[in-house]
């Protein structure tokens, strides 16, 4: 029995892509991109008014577009005060304008004096307040210059936009390493094809490359995934089993979802990060491992780091390099570049028409909360049914539950007899709902609803909900 992977064998490009590959070729280390633009890079500054209840006049310039906020040494800003978050906040330029987000904390972030979970800043100037602390926040003019590619595509990564250009950026100099790299991303934006493409163009290019998607992995076998078992260490173990980790020696393991990782799990890959050797299941020998690792999340690690989800330990020896990929709303720029991608790998280019420039502007008018992933099945079809309907008044991708209607109260049964009717009979209309948009993947589900999957598992075996339609891990 073989690992579950979803591929164990070095990446290769696509015998006919639908575009060129013009992306960077692989180059030897240190040398420089032949066509680049040079662009702004944002300035922000911050002045710490009070730190912990203690007044302070501390400034921080950050040259960036990313700035987090924290009591954790590893933020851009390391605020001295006990009631902040390891991880509090983080802000960020998108669309030239800064948004702030609080990142799960404990006690809440606030603009002003309203308190924010996302919201712009209004800037040039204003005031955060965290815990105990104060910080006031200015845009400064750009003072340096930041060098891009002009690439319009990175192997399978299709954008001319700005943002997919740092990206593609972002991701060659990556690729010239060994370095372990987290790649951050909403569900759709195509992080398994980030993953790919950077091996591709690395030193283990020609080696193998495995794939395990923590998501879909009982927790009782994710250790027997990872690093395999010997015969007899539980019940169906039947023969030796060799894991992912062994099948990649020499090669790259990519860790897919890994914030659905059970938290038992996540020391014991941190000492086979650190260590470099695994010990399979029911094994005392350690065998060493060379392997490249690549993890990705649609999840915010730094939240589940501050609710205990996730350890603090493992989140910085994942993210050496932390790649964030644009979702599809950020670089709305690059539709029409996309339509004209999906309808060449679906051989369909004659239906080119369909997508006349007043549907054009409609999808630019949509979010696509389900990314390029979305995109790509409205392409599909709309080539099927030889119709684009407007893209904001397709399905929406996620459940509209009609508030309850009013029943009558029947006091012939107890209290609790009549509550838990209502709530059984909510349970089965919301776990309905939630499986129709999941498409019947219970992963996928549990990440919505913000559900342990073995609960929700149960729960659709307790409602009979399995008979009515395919449900998958």
């Amino acid at each position: 029995m073989q690992p579950h992977v979803k591929s164990s064998v070095p990446p290769r490009p696509p015998s006919s892509p639908p575009l060129p590959d013009l992306g960077p070729p692989r180059r030897p280390s240190g040398t420089i991109p032949r066509y680049t633009d040079s662009v702004p890079i944002p300035r922000i500054e911050l002045v710490v008014e009070r730190e912990g209840g203690k007044e302070t006049g501390r400034e921080v310039v950050l040259d960036s577009d990313l700035c987090r906020i924290g009591s954790h040494s590893g933020n851009d800003l390391v605020l001295d005060d006990k009631h902040i978050s390891s991880f509090h906040c983080r802000l960020w330029r998108e669309g030239g304008t800064w948004r702030i987000a609080d990142t799960g904390s404990l006690n809440g972030t606030r603009v002003g004096a309203v308190r924010v979970r996302d919201a712009d800043l209004p800037l040039p100037e204003c005031r955060i307040s965290l815990g105990d602390s104060v910080v006031r926040v200015s845009e400064r003019g750009s003072v340096s210059q930041a060098d891009v590619p002009v690439w319009p595509s990175f192997g399978a990564l299709i954008g001319s936009s700005l943002a997919m250009r740092r990206l593609f950026g972002v991701l060659d100099r990556v690729a010239r390493t060994d370095a372990t790299v987290l790649i951050e991303g909403e569900s759709g934006t195509g992080k398994e094809i980030i993953a790919t493409e950077v091996v591709r163009r690395g030193s283990r290019a020609d080696k193998p490359f495995v794939i395990v998607d923590c998501g879909a992995v009982s927790p009782s076998l994710i250790e027997s995934e990872l690093f395999g078992h010997i015969r007899g260490s539980f019940t169906s173990a039947d023969r030796d089993r060799q894991g992912a980790f062994e099948a990649a020696d020499g090669g790259t393991v990519f860790l897919d979802e890994i914030g659905e990782m059970p938290l038992e799990m996540q020391p014991k890959l941190l000492r086979a990060i650190e260590s470099r050797e695994i010990r399979r299941v029911g094994e005392n020998r350690a065998r060493k491992v060379d392997v490249r690792l690549i993890a990705a999340t649609n999840r915010r690690l730094e939240r589940e780091v501050n609710h205990g989800r996730f350890r603090e330990d493992l989140y910085f020896r994942l993210s050496v390099v932390t790649v964030r990929v644009p979702p599809l709303r950020e670089h709305l720029e690059d539709l029409t570049t996309l339509v004209h991608h999906f309808l060449r790998q679906l051989d369909a280019l004659d239906r080119l028409s369909l997508f006349t420039p007043e549907v054009l502007a409609e999808m630019a008018r949509y979010d696509w909360p389900g990314n390029v992933r979305e995109l790509r099945n409205y392409i599909e079809r709309a080539v099927v049914l030889e119709t684009a309907p407007p893209a904001s008044r397709r399905q929406p991708s996620s459940p509209d539950i009609a508030p309850p209607a009013q029943t009558a109260v029947n006091l012939e049964v107890s209290f609790k007899e009549a509550k838990d009717q209502v709530i059984s009979e909510f349970e089965r209309e919301y776990l309905t709902a939630l499986l129709q948009w999941s498409a019947g993947n219970v992963s996928m589900a549990s990440r919505k609803a913000g559900l342990d999957r073995m609960y929700l598992h149960r729960l659709i075996q307790r409602y009979g909900l399995k008979k009515g339609g395919s449900i998958t891990d």
